[in-house]
């Protein structure tokens, strides 16, 4: 039903007024933009936190819909969350309390230098306390879901620690998992659902089809049918909080046994562990997940991603590159310096076995089968 002229202006009005309450730049930032996607999320979170991924989506998208002058999906504010707790912003544990349940935390405040002189700033204060002080607040840059700060690196740490910012090393940040060959992290799954109890009636269930594209992850899941047999990434749903990860294991389409997710590590959302899992069996299966390199004019190149990344590739991307959000084609994109093209790529190859476009899946097959010998 169209709107009359007046409450269009209304609507305007109302989204420039919340972007400034965000303190963000109206002039510059639409109010269901990926920045402001970002600090709607960071101002709900201060006041809800610790809550549940579901409740904290769900308060964002009933309070940015209405006054939103672009069009903004509930799955828009979930993706967005993802980054946040991938980049450091968000903490997702679990609870113990009679049943399992996923939390978001506050993380604490907190910066990486990217280079000299520039640093990823990370975490949040509680009732929407500002994270630096007025005159380095302004000097702040919003780009997509982080928050870059460049100052003299001969007083950064300084000033940062003054402000209660703690410095957080590199290789700690993204605390990337040993490498392995595919089949190896298969048979640690496998291994835990040979001996976990029986998964009984399951009502919900969502699968990711191991034979779809690789190309359209949302086109990936599916319910459960007859011919399904074998282990799969799955989600369920539980009376609180959001859908559980796990993988489940199906004798033609019934559910035998299951594990939910994270079992490696606790401090690891449920997610990380699928996707990695799932990128294990597509690259077993001959169909790798891939990556796009597009080489620009200037000095960068742009990765283009197709899937979702665990949390430590996107931490690692972040460290070398920019992210660029969602971009025509792809999922997501990240631009990174030349210099480290190929760096980037063996570490997609190496710790995801993914394949850049183009690249013969038979080839990365039969080089995987050489391995498992």
């Amino acid at each position: 039903m169209l709107q009359p002229p007046e409450f269009a202006q209304f609507t305007e009005e109302a989204s420039r007024l919340a972007v400034a309450t965000l303190k963000l730049d109206a002039e510059s930032v639409d109010l269901g933009s990926r920045e402001g996607v970002s600090a709607s999320l960071r101002r709900a979170a201060s006041f809800m936190c610790p809550t549940s991924p579901n409740r904290l989506v769900d308060a964002v998208f009933s309070a940015m819909r209405p006054i939103s002058t672009c069009e903004l999906s509930r799955d828009d504010v979930v993706d967005t969350l993802e980054l946040l707790v991938a980049s450091g912003d968000l903490l997702e544990l679990r609870r113990e309390s009679g049943r399992s349940t996923r939390l978001l935390y506050l993380a604490p405040p907190s910066y990486i230098e990217l280079v000299p002189g520039t640093y990823l700033l990370m975490g949040i204060r509680p009732f929407d306390a500002p994270l630096l002080e007025d005159d380095l607040a302004l000097d702040i840059d919003y780009e997509n879901h982080t928050r870059i700060l460049r100052l003299d690196s001969s007083t950064a740490t300084s000033r940062l620690g003054a402000l209660g910012l703690q410095c957080v090393m590199r290789n700690r940040w993204v605390a990337s998992p040993a490498p392995e060959l595919p089949k190896e992290l298969i048979g640690r799954y496998r291994a835990r659902l040979d001996v976990a109890g029986e998964a009984g009636q399951l009502d919900g269930l969502s699968i990711l089809d191991p034979l779809s594209s690789v190309r359209y992850y949302r086109g990936r899941w599916r319910v459960p049918v007859p011919s399904d047999t074998g282990d799969f990434v799955a989600r369920r749903p539980q009376a609180y909080g959001a859908d559980l990860w796990c993988v489940l294991r199906l004798q033609e389409g019934f559910p035998q046994r299951i594990i939910d997710l994270p079992v490696e590590d606790s401090v690891v959302p449920g997610r990380d562990e699928a996707w990695r899992y799932q990128a294990a069996v597509d690259a077993l299966g001959g169909s790798p997940q891939q990556f796009r390199i597009r080489q620009g004019v200037t000095r960068d190149a742009t990765f283009d991603f197709f899937l979702p990344l665990p949390g430590f590739a996107e931490r690692y991307l972040q460290l070398v590159g920019l992210s660029l959000g969602k971009t025509a084609g792809a999922l997501f994109s990240f631009r990174v310096p030349h210099a480290v093209t190929g760096e980037v790529a063996a570490f997609l190859t190496d710790m995801l076995w993914m394949a850049q476009e183009g690249e013969s899946s038979g080839v990365r097959n039969a080089h995987h089968r050489r391995d498992d010998r």
